[in-house]
């Protein structure tokens, strides 16, 4: 049995998230929390962290991350989604080795941890030829950095002209004739492969854990959409769809379903807990109903979705209604960075843009139930993570409160959503581990990893170039059914998302 106790810390206790009023002691034994006490009670047990002078806080959980797009941090701003989507998905596939995957895996990873997420759910597309060696280079980096981490493979199997209203008419026939005759792994035996992690890597049970991805609702045909939801069923997995990020998602609705995508989901009988349909910016009233009626999460993203202009999803109005939201990054070529803190940071301020009543603007404190209890919610590990209690998984960082974010310290909730940019932090603790300690990564040599990043994008770089030039009639075309779609009505309920 391995003992831990982090030592004479303050500490933000329980659901809500309370500062306790003196120093504790967290013991910690084999992986969870066993005790807490007030500190110097006893003498500590184990391994002893010395928490004088810091703030325990549970992890941040990141629900949305895209590793596949870290090589592409920086390159782009000012595109709508249905534009620069196409970015990271090259006609010609990119040609990366397995360690180049594991080293743009860490990019990430490293960032996450440095930022205060403890967990982070990796969106990873896998196509359109799925290699087996590229998924287990991902897996191994979250392995060997020590984060937890629920690696979830997309799933879709509609081409992407099919994916958008008029895409058959508009993209040029070339690439529909590319698209339609490009070597891919079928459907089928990319579910085969997402049911064996399944069952190799459940997130109950392994820290290194797998979820399920169908992508959107427009990527998918109906039965596949379908068998996505039997797999989730038949594993108690926890699923992750993209569902009404920007306007042009609604209009897809209408026009494939003759309903906004969340009626639809809700129709198909898709909605249930377990279920977090990212990013949720352009709902209405009843589609908010469903989602609470089903159990589903809202999956907020507030940096991405400004960065690409989708919106502001009306999270006052989820909370209102008793639906669980989380948070996320999304991926640091949508929002420059996946630091949680940021998106932390974000959630908070954006929403009180929304009203004049300041009853109604979002609270440092619902921002933070977000990131932590709201996250592990939606994974289905409300149980166990999101919160530093008796009988938890300890998953736990520890924040100097001698810096200037903290000094002096008024509020130190509110000082970490609005003040704490990562500089403070000096302890992370995952699965009971230590993984960082007086700010250096434990686990991994974090300067070697990314000396070998900024090589191997440099070496990349031409490859990456000559793949979006070649994408310049695609995005041409995507646009083109971007501007049209704007003259399409929707639903007059549609929560306003942004400003004229």
């Amino acid at each position: 049995m391995t003992t831990l106790t982090v030592a004479n810390c303050r500490a933000l206790l329980g659901t809500p998230a309370k500062m306790t009023p003196a120093p504790v002691d967290i013991v910690i034994r084999d992986r969870r929390i066993a005790d807490i006490r007030p500190a110097g009670a006893r003498p500590p047990d184990g391994t002893v962290v010395d928490g004088t002078g810091r703030m325990a806080t549970p992890g941040l959980v990141n629900g949305h991350n895209h590793s596949h797009e870290n090589f592409q941090k920086g390159r782009h701003e000012n595109m709508p989604l249905e534009v620069w989507s196409n970015l990271n998905r090259p006609l010609t596939p990119w040609n990366f080795t397995p360690r180049q995957v594991y080293i743009r895996t860490m990019i990430g990873a490293v960032e996450s941890l440095r930022t205060g997420a403890t967990t982070m759910v990796d969106d990873l597309i896998v196509g359109p030829v799925l290699r087996p060696d590229h998924v287990e280079a991902v897996l191994q980096a979250y392995e060997d950095i020590g984060i937890r981490a629920l690696l979830a493979p997309g799933m879709n199997d509609q081409p992407l002209m099919d994916t958008l209203p008029y895409g058959r008419e508009t993209f040029p026939p070339e690439v529909v004739k590319h698209l339609e005759s490009q070597e891919k792994t079928p459907p089928a035996d990319i579910m085969a492969f997402v049911r064996t992690l399944a069952k190799e890597r459940h997130p109950k049970s392994r820290r290194v854990g797998t979820a399920a991805s169908p992508s959107a609702p427009q990527r998918c045909t109906e039965p596949h959409l379908l068998a996505v939801r039997r797999l989730a069923d038949d594993f108690d997995l926890p699923v992750v769809i993209h569902v009404h990020e920007t306007r042009l998602q609604v209009v897809t609705g209408n026009l494939f379903y003759g309903a906004p995508m969340v009626e639809y989901l809700h129709r198909i009988g898709f909605l249930r807990p377990g279920v977090s349909l990212i990013h949720v910016v352009w709902v209405n009233p009843r589609e908010i109903d469903m989602l609470a009626e089903s159990g589903a999460t809202a999956q907020h993203n507030p940096v991405s979705n400004l960065s690409l202009a989708s919106g502001i999803c009306p999270v006052r109005a989820l909370l209102d209604a008793g639906v669980n939201v989380s948070l996320g990054t999304d991926s640091c070529a949508s929002s420059f960075t996946i630091s949680m803190l940021k998106t932390l940071n974000a959630a908070a301020l954006v929403h009180k843009i929304r009203g004049d009543a300041p009853e109604s603007w979002l609270t440092a404190g619902e921002a933070f139930a977000a990131a932590t209890m709201g996250g592990a919610t939606a994974l289905g590990l409300g149980d166990a993570l999101g919160a530093i209690e008796v009988g938890r998984t300890a998953d736990i960082t520890l924040w100097r409160l001698d810096g200037i974010a903290f000094t002096p310290l008024g509020d130190p909730l509110r000082q970490l959503v609005y003040a704490e940019s990562g500089q403070d932090l000096d302890a992370v603790i995952v699965d009971g581990e230590i993984v960082m300690r007086d700010g250096r990564l434990t686990r991994i040599d974090e300067d070697a990893i990314l000396a070998e990043a900024r090589e191997t994008y440099e070496a990349l770089k031409p490859q990456i170039d000559d793949a979006e030039a070649g994408l310049a009639s695609v995005m041409a075309a995507c646009r083109t059914i971007y501007d049209r779609c704007l003259d399409h009505e929707i639903a007059a309920d549609t929560y306003p998302a942004r400003l004229r």
